[in-house]
């Protein structure tokens, strides 16, 4: 598959210099002049001096609150205070601070060299694709952020693409990012699928709130098939539909979940029983003999033979149309809810494997059918007496 064009070694010769540089190399490169909105930050701008009211001061000499107020001074924005007062504090919250592009560029030049906050918060602010750039940028040095907020902040594509670009070269430590409600469209969902291919860092991801359709369904799910890393991806409130769905639940097939991935599979089995999650396996734990449970079909056939009943007839009293072809979503509701046998949803799986092994999507029953005997004529039976 061909990448995007990410430009692989340009990006690799820049990290080569980040490595061997200082911290003010970074700062520099965060704080070139971009005033203009024609004109597109440039992730190599590293060779301009910063300005400042004390030529022999430096942003390489000054760090914490001090840098902060400098780095608003030179963009020309209003400092914000409660980023001042909690800066060694490891949560930031920033959310609903209209803190806008310029505002965080400040914030990412005062972030290079901060080791305390884990964990960013910058939730609606305006912050538009410009700013998603400053941030991208202050994350190639700040190797302690771990966890990121920047929903609903209009990244639309430019931010989708500066976003993408540090996933496809796992330029930083980020854990967790939660990029709800941005305006991402189809174009954005290639930029996430062929980026997170290669990605060994990200391990949750909400994407939700944006406008994926159904062809993100699919490129998503080429992607869940190929990345190793990924634990939660959260995609609801997009327009996926069910060639979406269908396509990015395929992608589910070769992937190994975790413990608490069946876990939550299970609870939320409980209110929708007809759902069928296939998937690789369980991973990320020292394999042990699997549990032993007892066959559906021979507890089913047990409880049948104590009460004296015939399978014919159980499987009939589920079939709502008389056609001997239970819809597998119904059966497997039926066969969840009922209380005689007990069953769980893994027992339930298999049965319905077994009862539909073409995949056709409904339970055929005919075949458990067994004649009746034809009545005998009245004389018959009225000799049969007599004897």
């Amino acid at each position: 598959m061909d990448y995007l064009n990410f430009d692989y070694e340009e990006d690799e010769d820049e990290n080569a210099e980040m490595s061997e540089g200082t911290v003010s190399v970074e700062i520099q490169s965060l704080t070139e002049a971009t005033d203009t909105a024609e004109e597109k930050p440039r992730e190599d701008s590293s060779d301009t001096d910063l300005e400042i009211e004390d030529p022999e001061r430096s942003f390489a000499t000054i760090k914490g609150p001090e840098l902060y107020l400098e780095a608003c001074k030179l963009v020309g924005v209003v400092p914000v205070s409660y980023f001042i007062r909690n800066m060694e504090e490891p949560v930031m919250n920033l959310n609903h601070h209209g803190i806008g592009p310029k505002g965080t560029k400040a914030l990412a030049i005062a972030l290079v060299s901060n080791t305390t906050i884990t964990h960013l918060e910058l939730e609606d602010n305006w912050i538009l694709g410009e700013g998603t750039t400053y941030l991208v940028q202050m994350l190639r040095e700040n190797c302690y952020i771990q966890e990121m907020n920047i929903s609903n902040n209009h990244l639309n594509t430019d931010g989708a693409e500066a976003i993408c670009r540090m996933f496809y070269h796992n330029t930083s430590n980020i854990r967790a990012i939660q990029l709800a409600g941005n305006n991402f469209r189809e174009e954005s969902a290639q930029y996430f699928s062929e980026s997170l291919m290669v990605n060994y860092r990200v391990i949750e991801l909400d994407l939700s709130h944006n406008e994926f359709f159904e062809k993100a369904g699919e490129q998503l799910g080429q992607m869940l098939a190929n990345n190793e890393a990924l634990e939660v991806l959260n995609l609801s409130w997009n327009h996926l539909r069910m060639k979406g769905a269908v396509a990015l639940s395929a992608g589910l097939r070769n992937v190994l979940v975790s413990n608490s991935f069946i876990r939550l599979l299970d609870s939320v089995a409980e209110a929708h029983p007809e759902l069928d999650v296939i998937y690789g396996g369980v991973g990320g734990h020292i394999a042990k003999k699997p549990l032993q449970r007892p066959d559906a079909m021979k507890l089913i056939q047990y409880y049948l033979d104590s009460n004296k009943l015939r399978l014919w007839d159980f499987f009939k009293n589920m079939d709502k149309y008389g056609n001997m072809k239970i819809p597998v979503a119904e059966f497997r509701r039926a066969m969840l809810w009922q209380s005689k046998i007990p069953l769980n949803r893994e027992q339930v799986t298999e049965l319905v494997r077994k009862l539909d092994r073409g995949r056709t999507g409904y339970v055929d029953y005919s075949h458990f059918k067994v004649e009746e005997p034809e009545p005998k004529p009245k004389e018959e039976e009225e000799e049969e007496e007599e004897v």
